[in-house]
């Protein structure tokens, strides 16, 4: 329990300090949402309503500390107030109608890339020796080189605009019908081909060698070398006895994934004009819009550090001597 309470008070103040950047950040860009504002009315807006304007947005209550202090209330209240951007509907509300394509598409592109990781380093371990174990972890290691976004714009390129094949933008036809319908649920899967495809791409090599590094370790184990001696099926072997123990170091890297695919999934929904977080943070930086670009980037501190103390969490679990 000491353990546990010691690694959460290490987290919390790590999300403090993330937060307190966090505040600071936006407000080091040049200009704000009230200049933006006044730029794009060419001169149809005065000095008098600008300054009315400002007071509506909260950005002339009190000094630096007392702004600091009062959005360290607000975030522990989740009352970060109405987007400039999207004024005046709330930031939360904003957020709620992009947290799950991004939740879909980094979720969805890491649980693929595990299984076809997690299989692939299984096999590769097992005929290291062979053709299939000598060229395709290289070959992925390669692919995984590429950044997202790198990944993201070939794909966009071949596949988008050479080949015609798969849909650019958005999350689903803006022609069809939201619901549970096979022609909705069609055009959501068709839309997150390509970026979904881009991030498995660059994530998958992580777990084939995971996998393989795990696998190539417990294969030595006696337990495996009997029950290759009883005359068991190479797969047997390979996934009920050896892929078993093997997996347990593997799941304690998956919740760290989660916070970082959400990253690459940010990276990719730009290219692919995703409706997202990704999107809904460019546009919000591109109109000074605070409230939001800091709330988006909050999701994105609490995602990686949860993770991590998962992952804490799963170490102690597997292995009890960490928490001595």
């Amino acid at each position: 329990m000491s353990f546990i309470l010691r690694r959460l008070s290490f987290y919390f103040t790590a999300f403090l300090i993330a937060i307190s950047f966090n505040f600071a950040l936006p407000r080091m860009m040049p200009g704000d949402p009230i200049d933006a504002l006044f730029s794009a009315a060419q001169g149809k807006m005065d000095l008098a309503q600008m300054d009315a304007v400002r007071e509506m947005y909260g950005f002339v209550e009190g000094n630096v500390f007392e702004q600091y202090f009062a959005y360290m209330q607000s975030v522990f209240t989740l009352d970060l107030g109405p987007s400039v951007l999207m004024f005046p509907v709330n930031v939360m509300d904003v957020i709620g109608m992009a947290l799950p394509w991004t939740m879909f598409l980094a979720l969805g592109s890491l649980i693929v890339a595990l299984i076809i990781g997690v299989s692939i380093g299984t096999y590769a371990s097992y005929r290291r020796e062979g053709i299939f174990g000598q060229v395709v972890p290289p070959v992925l290691a390669f692919l995984s080189n590429f950044p997202y976004i790198v990944t993201a714009l070939l794909l966009f390129f071949f596949f988008g605009l050479q080949l015609e094949l798969l849909p650019l933008s958005y999350t689903y036809d803006p022609s069809v019908d939201i619901g549970f319908s096979l022609e909705f649920i069609s055009s959501v899967a068709k839309h997150a081909v390509l970026p979904m495809g881009s991030m498995i791409i660059v994530g998958i090599a992580t777990w084939v060698f995971n996998m393989r590094n795990a696998m190539i370790n417990v294969l030595g184990e006696d337990y495996v070398t009997m029950a290759e001696a009883k005359g068991l099926s190479s797969f047997r072997v390979m996934y009920r006895y050896a892929g078993r123990n093997a997996i347990l170091p593997v799941a304690t890297a998956i919740a760290m994934a989660i916070g970082f695919s959400f990253a690459g999934a940010i990276m990719t929904e730009v290219v692919f004009n995703y409706q997202g977080l990704g999107n809904i943070l460019l546009k919000g930086i591109m109109a000074r819009d605070y409230p939001l670009i800091q709330a988006i980037l909050l999701i994105l501190v609490s995602a990686v550090l949860t993770a991590n103390f998962v992952a804490d969490l799963l170490y102690v679990w597997l292995d009890p001597r960490i928490s001595k």
